[in-house]
Order: structure tokens, then C-alpha cells, then sequence
């Protein structure tokens, strides 16, 4: 029996250019893409919020691009989150992007939540000697107990990340592409289990 085809997202936690973390996201979306999974790419950047404030809520209401989002995570089976490491946690913009979707409640029990029905998987890249592991700890409690999500055990974490890809894109280790190619495994084969 073939495995069901499921829609894939993925997001770094960080709107720079240069950012390692998108580099990281963009290499697990072409792992993805090179397997039976449909995938998207999305970049915070396209999705700017405002720091959240619960007086700004209560005057304006949840912000459309909290909508568009939560939108985006309901639509997916599977998401990848790479999440840069702050001061040993998770950067202000993941954050403040999941307080604002999180403030969107479903209609009803059977309405579709952005946390329940899809799988999470997650990964950080950094310069650093310990690849983001620490902002992973607290994006994980945030995600698992905060959000009631579903949470890939495996995650990747990549130190020394400047030297860790070409200028194409591509992974200068062998190791780097196999862990990389055992977490899109894993995401995909667990994201199908969701698939209507």
C-alpha cells in the first residue's frame, strides 16, 4: 500500500537575510522535495505582527497575518521550525509569531487547530559550539506543553554552522546530509498518518 502524500511546511525563526537558520529550512525543504511530500516554504519576513499586547488585541483583534498563518499551519500535515538561538532561547520574533496565533481559538472542538492533527519536527543552526540545542529545549516546552503540540523526539542541531554549507546551498558534511535525511524521513512518514 502506498504511503499517503502529505503537505509539508517549513519556517526558520528568523526574518534576516542571511540567516543560517533559513539555510537550514531551505535544505530540509529540498530533502522533502526530493521524497513523496508536498512541500512550502514560507519566510516570518512575509508575516510581520506586532509585539503582542493584549490592549492592542482587545482594540483591534488578532492581526490578519496571524490569520494568514494559522491558515498556513492548518493547511499542512508536517511542519519544520528552525529556530536561531537568543541569549539560550528561542528569538523574539518565533515567539511573539506563535503568542498571536496561539491567541486564534477554533470555533469549535471539531474546528481545525494549528497545533492538533499535524506533526512538528525541529532544528537550529549556530555558530556556535552547542548548534542551538538550548533554544530547542525551550521552543520544544513551548511548543509540547504550551501548545498541546505533537513533537518529533529527533531534532537536528548544527554547531560550526558557518562552515556548514557551500555557496549553493549544499551541506559541506556527509553527516550533516544524513541526519538531515533521516529527520525528513521521519517527518514525512508521521505527517502521512494525518492525511484525510
Amino acid at each position: 500500500m502506498a504511503r499517503a502524500r502529505p503537505r509539508i511546511l517549513t519556517l526558520a525563526g528568523s526574518a534576516r537575510g542571511q540567516s543560517f537558520n533559513a539555510a537550514l529550512a531551505a535544505y530540509v525543504t529540498k530533502a522533502i522535495a526530493l521524497r513523496d511530500a508536498d512541500v512550502r516554504q514560507i519566510s516570518l519576513a512575509d508575516y510581520p505582527l506586532p509585539l503582542y499586547d493584549g490592549d492592542l488585541e482587545a482594540a483591534e483583534g488578532v492581526p490578519d497575518n496571524a490569520r494568514k498563518l494559522v491558515e498556513l499551519f492548518t493547511g499542512h500535515n508536517g511542519i519544520f521550525i528552525a529556530a536561531p538561538e537568543y541569549n539560550q532561547s528561542i528569538t523574539p520574533l518565533l515567539k511573539n509569531t506563535l503568542d498571536w496565533m496561539s491567541r486564534l481559538k477554533p470555533e469549535s472542538p471539531r474546528s481545525p487547530s494549528p497545533w492538533k492533527g499535524r506533526v512538528f519536527a525541529l532544528g537550529s543552526a549556530s555558530p556556535g559550539y552547542y548548534g542551538g540545542s538550548r533554544a530547542l529545549v525551550h521552543l520544544r516546552q513551548v511548543m509540547e506543553l504550551g501548545l498541546g503540540c505533537r513533537v518529533l523526539t529527533d531534532q537536528l542541531v548544527l554547531p560550526s554552522v558557518g562552515s556548514a554549507f557551500d555557496a549553493s546551498g549544499e551541506p559541506t558534511n556527509e553527516r550533516l546530509t544524513r541526519q538531515v535525511e533521516a529527520l525528513a524521513e521521519a517527518l514525512i512518514e508521521e505527517a502521512a498518518h494525518f492525511v484525510l
